[in-house]
């Protein structure tokens, strides 16, 4: 089975951004992934998310698997959103003030329901609050990276 990343949105608002602080590292995952031959996903999710300020046409889609939300995805979804809602209810996290569930749950039972998918690329620290949530509670067949480190550190190599 061919390895994938699921991209966050947050993904790509550094990555088409040269200055954004983080596009660097963005653009170095972008490029480390290519080379590995990862195929990259993004949902239609983060597409929805993307074009609140951007267009569909800004992202790079011709290396892109878009990924539908679908059925599967829903049944996921509402588990996941369950513990977070449970553990948030019973003060064990707290996030920020944000909207949690809708689209962090929807990514991330995308990326745990399908089966290539590996890594869940995200800058976000409140979506790595939720991962580490989830990941006490359930066991996600997904790792959630954070592009605030580069890939180098990330996979252990010799960025030259």
């Amino acid at each position: 089975m061919p390895k994938a990343v699921l991209l966050d949105t947050s993904f790509f608002l550094r990555f088409l951004n040269e200055n954004d602080p983080l596009f660097k590292n963005a653009d170095g995952y972008f490029r480390y992934f290519l080379e590995k031959e990862y195929s990259l996903i993004i949902s239609t999710i983060s597409v929805a998310e993307y074009c609140v300020g951007g267009t569909i046409d800004q992202l790079p889609l011709r290396n892109l698997k878009i990924l539908p939300f679908n059925l599967s995805h829903s049944k996921r979804t509402g588990e996941f959103a369950k513990i977070l809602y449970n553990e948030r209810r019973a003060g064990k996290v707290n996030f920020n003030e944000r909207v949690l569930i809708p689209n962090d749950s929807k990514l991330f039972a995308q990326a745990d329901t399908e089966a290539s998918i590996e890594h869940f690329v995200t800058s976000d620290s409140e979506s790595q609050k939720a991962y580490s949530v989830l990941k006490k509670n359930t066991n996600p067949h997904f790792t959630i990276i954070d592009i605030n480190q580069p890939h180098s550190v990330t996979f252990g190599i010799l960025d030259l």
